[in-house]
This record gives C-alpha cells, sequence and structure tokens, in this order.
C-alpha cells in the first residue's frame, strides 16, 4: 500500500508540469491565450501509450524484474526530461517548449504504464479501492508540489529554476522502485510480442459491452478535465496571484482531495465500485458548475475556498471510483497493455478535449465556458444505465 502511495506521487509530480504551471509561465511570458490551450496537444502520449504498452508486457530488462527495470528506466529519463524543460523560453521558442513538454509527458506516460501494470499485479481485488485511494493521493501530492508549490516558488525564483527542482523531486520515486519487491509474474504472459499486442486485445473485446465500457472511460470524466485544463488562465485572469492560487487552490484544495480519496475508498467498501460512480460522478457534475459561480462573483477568496474544496472532495472520491473500476476490469496476463488501453482514453479529454478551451472561453466567456463543461458531463452519466445500473449486480 505505501508503494502505491509513493509510485503515484512519482506520477503525479510530472502532470501539471506541463499544463497549469506551464501554463502560468507562458501566461507570464506574453503568450496568446489560443497558444496556451492548444498545448495541451503535447500530452498526447497519455492517449496513445497502449501502442508501447506492449512492449513493457512482453520484454523483461536484465535487472531489477520484469517491472521495476523498465520503471527505473522511465524514471531517470523523465527527470533529465523536466530539467530539459527548464532550459526553454516560451517567449522566444515555444516548439522547443513544446517538443519539451512532449518529452516529458511521454516518458511520464511511459512511467504510467508500468506503475498501473505494478499495482494491479502487487494487490489482491479486494486492495485495489484501498489501493487505488492511497495512489490517488500519492497521485495528488506529486501534483500538489508541482503545481502548488511550483507556482509559489515562481513567485520568488524563475521558472526554469523552479523545473531544475522538480526533477530532483523524483527521487522518491526512483527510491521506491529500487527497494520495492517485485510482483510475482502471473502464468500466461505473452512469450511474443504478437501475443503481447494481440491477445489483450483479443480477450478485451470478445467481453460483453466492451465498446460501451470504452465510451464510459471516455466520457466520465470529460467535463471536469474540460474545466480543469483552463483553471489556472482563469484564476488568473479574474484577479488571483500566483501566490493566493498556490495557497488557496493547490494548498488547501490537496487536502479536500486527500479527504475525498480516502473517503471515496471507504464508501466503495459499502456501495460498491458501481453505485459509487453513479454517486461521485453527480458531484463531479455539480463541481464544475461551482466555477460558472465563482466567475460571476469575481476574486473573493472565501468564495475560490468554498469551491475549490468542493471540487477537490467530489473530484478525489470520483477519481478512485474510476480508478478502481479499470483495475477491476483488467486481466492480469496483459495488465500493462489492457490497463494502457483503458487510461488512454481517461486521458484523451486531457488532450484531445483540451486542446479547444482557451477558444471555448475567448468566445463563450469563463461562466459560459463552465457551463458547457456541466453539460458536457452528461453523457459520461447516462452511460452507466449500460454500465453499471443503480439496481443491477454491484462490483
Amino acid at each position: 500500500m505505501l508503494v502505491a502511495m509513493v509510485m503515484g506521487f512519482s506520477c503525479g509530480l510530472p502532470l501539471l508540469l506541463t499544463i497549469s504551471v506551464l501554463q502560468a509561465w507562458m501566461k507570464e511570458e506574453g503568450v496568446d491565450l489560443a497558444v496556451i490551450g492548444m498545448m495541451a496537444l503535447v500530452g498526447l502520449p497519455y492517449t496513445v501509450k497502449f501502442l508501447w504498452a506492449p512492449l513493457l508486457d512482453r520484454y523483461t530488462l536484465p535487472f531489477l524484474g520484469r517491472r521495476r527495470g523498465w520503471l527505473l528506466i522511465a524514471q531517470l529519463a523523465l527527470a533529465l526530461a523536466i530539467a530539459g524543460l527548464g532550459f526553454t523560453n516560451p517567449a522566444n521558442n515555444p516548439w522547443m517548449v513544446a517538443f519539451s513538454a512532449f518529452l516529458v509527458t511521454f516518458f511520464s506516460a511511459s512511467q504510467d504504464i508500468v506503475v498501473d501494470a505494478y499495482r494491479r499485479e502487487d494487490l489482491t481485488d479486494r486492495e485495489l479501492g484501498l489501493g487505488s485511494s492511497l495512489y490517488i493521493n500519492g497521485y495528488r501530492t506529486g501534483m500538489l508540489l508541482a503545481s502548488g508549490g511550483g507556482l509559489i516558488m515562481a513567485d520568488y525564483m524563475s521558472f526554469s529554476t523552479v523545473y531544475l527542482i522538480m526533477a530532483l523531486g523524483m527521487l522518491p520515486g526512483i527510491l521506491a522502485t529500487l527497494l520495492a519487491p517485485e510482483p510475482d509474474t502471473p502464468t500466461g504472459i505473452p512469450r511474443s510480442l504478437k501475443d503481447a499486442v494481440l491477445n489483450p486485445l483479443v480477450e478485451y473485446f470478445s467481453r460483453r459491452g466492451a465498446l460501451w465500457i470504452l465510451a464510459f472511460i471516455l466520457l466520465y470524466k470529460i467535463g471536469d478535465t474540460m474545466a480543469s485544463a483552463m483553471t489556472t488562465p482563469f484564476y488568473l485572469d479574474i484577479g488571483f496571484t500566483k501566490t493566493q492560487i498556490g495557497a488557496v487552490v493547490k494548498l488547501f484544495g490537496f487536502w479536500a482531495t486527500i479527504a475525498g480519496s480516502l473517503i471515496g475508498g471507504i464508501c466503495m467498501l459499502g456501495l460498491g465500485i458501481y453505485r459509487s460512480l453513479w454517486v461521485f460522478g453527480i458531484l463531479q457534475a455539480l463541481s464544475t458548475a461551482g466555477f460558472a459561480l465563482l466567475a460571476q462573483i469575481g476574486p473573493s477568496l472565501s468564495c475560490l475556498a468554498g469551491v475549490i474544496a468542493f471540487e477537490n472532495l467530489s473530484s478525489g472520491m470520483g477519481t478512485a471510483a474510476y480508478a478502481a473500476f479499470m483495475a477491476s476490469i483488467t486481466n492480469k496476463r496483459f495488465t500493462a497493455t489492457q490497463y494502457a488501453l483503458l487510461s488512454s482514453l481517461m486521458g484523451v479529454p486531457r488532450v484531445l478535449a483540451s486542446a479547444p478551451t482557451g477558444l471555448l472561453a475567448k468566445n463563450f466567456g469563463w461562466q459560459g465556458f463552465f457551463i458547457c463543461c456541466t453539460v458536457i458531463a452528461l453523457p459520461g452519466m447516462i452511460l452507466l444505465l449500460k454500465i453499471a445500473p443503480w439496481k443491477g449486480k454491484n462490483k
């Protein structure tokens, strides 16, 4: 369980370095809002990581075992990529910024593949709910250090220095990789690259309702994700300082997220995963609407704290159920490939659907933008009728 939390930290750290922190840096350098929104496309590796996941299922490096060997390589390369991003210049060479950010997301996505596979193989089915909750707590802690801590530090030092410090933040994950036990290798793992590519897909798509499940994973958090993609420019635009954002949005919101994921893990023991998806999904949609209210009120710290507390609480609960659901439907023989396929779809809204969010915000205004994000969340909830009906067999 502790390993899951530390590895979650290592996975959460890089994410916002190419989103909110980079957005703040580009905004400060005077980069156009539409360009900032399009920068979300550097996150494409998160959406297509299933393409190279079979390599990690099939091949074992000659050190540390089937999972930890690949994990160490990904983490070392990721630390170097984060440091390299800090040496770029958003104002003078946005293309180099985009390339460097792409390297960060590629190695981050590779780390995610192995960590997800490790967690599924290391934990029993009964431990998945709580294990996913602790993983998310670690993940959010990494996000807090990167975004909250990064934005606060950026008020006192250059963004380049911030990125160098964040590269050092990969050390706990590297140490965990070196010290953690290697999970048992399940029987029936792929013996050829062809088997590693085809067998996981054949096994998954032979299931009843496989396409409906993929559609649900794609849409369940799309509204919440699209709203989050532009929150940093939103906060700055309506009058909050970077320190206020770091302290209230990130530091204060962090505890709400920790509480949300823990509450989510505990609730799943009683509600089950399926009913938890219903309850937490409704709360997620309502929390997105809270940003529209904040846009109407303006830069009030008390209102910001209330909106952030509700949003992070509901998001932590929803993500815990979401992650547990994906892990529960993964076959241990093809953990890396199947989980990468499912979590890649989870990343699509963060990249493709988030790319035009800057244009939407410019054309509809902040209040209209967040109302749109709330409405966009509805299809994912409707799919629960097919995937996990409330009165059906709970999981």
